[in-house]
């Protein structure tokens, strides 16, 4: 590729980071938020290189692992189990707030909501660089501070206005809802469906997720 045509292409990496880090960074934020001061700079670095770190090792393996039937699928039940305990922990109350939580929980959490919302981020990079390694390379590493600094923006934002995690946790409700759609394995039914039902989707399962966490708080009450 010439030099223009990489520079496009470099601009449309930085551009789908900035897009696609969004997930990742209010995932280590709701995290972190409920660890003490003092370790939440660690959860962010640490959950920061976990995703910069799997967002590497999937790219070589990307395409092959969406094609899998039913992966995205236990993905997307997976965000939303993760994002479904994150709104129910941060409750806005932290003098509820239970003492077990730990630096090595909260990082577990991120890691784990990480790759699942990686899979399809890589995808759209490894796309977009069209098989150049070098700028497969510098787009990845674009994320970091994308990622470190979103992170530590949400989470003084959650502070100052808890009612943000519901922002948040709708967010990633909508993810698990866009993942279960581009799951291949429902492809043959799909265009069976009402365009204006798949759109409705992902819109559904945010509802859920809200009307879940809200029901299990109040039992927690």
């Amino acid at each position: 590729m010439g030099l223009g045509e990489n520079i496009l292409v470099f601009a449309q990496i930085v551009l789908i980071n900035l897009l696609l880090s969004g997930d990742n960074a209010v995932v280590i934020a709701m995290a972190g938020r409920r660890l003490p001061p003092a370790q939440r700079r660690a959860a962010i670095w640490w959950g920061s290189a976990a995703a910069i770190a799997l967002r590497c090792l999937l790219t070589v393996g990307a395409v092959a692992l969406l094609r899998i039937p039913l992966l995205q699928t236990a993905g997307s039940l997976l965000l939303f189990a993760i994002a479904l305990k994150l709104l129910v922990d941060n409750n806005g109350h932290e003098q509820e707030t239970k003492a077990a939580v730990t630096l090595k929980g909260a990082v577990w959490t991120i890691v784990t909501a990480d790759f699942i919302m990686s899979l399809d981020n890589v995808l759209a990079v490894a796309a977009v660089a069209k098989g150049d390694v070098g700028l497969l390379v510098i787009g990845i590493a674009m994320s970091i501070p994308l990622i470190i600094w979103g992170s530590s923006f949400m989470i003084k934002a959650l502070d100052r206005l808890p009612f943000l995690v519901y922002i948040g946790g709708a967010l990633l409700g909508y993810a698990a809802g866009e993942m279960l759609l581009k799951d291949p394995f429902w492809q043959r039914w799909l265009p069976q469906v009402s365009a204006h039902a798949l759109e409705a989707l992902p819109f559904v399962t945010v509802s859920l997720l809200i009307a879940s966490a809200l029901l299990l708080r109040r039992k927690r009450a």
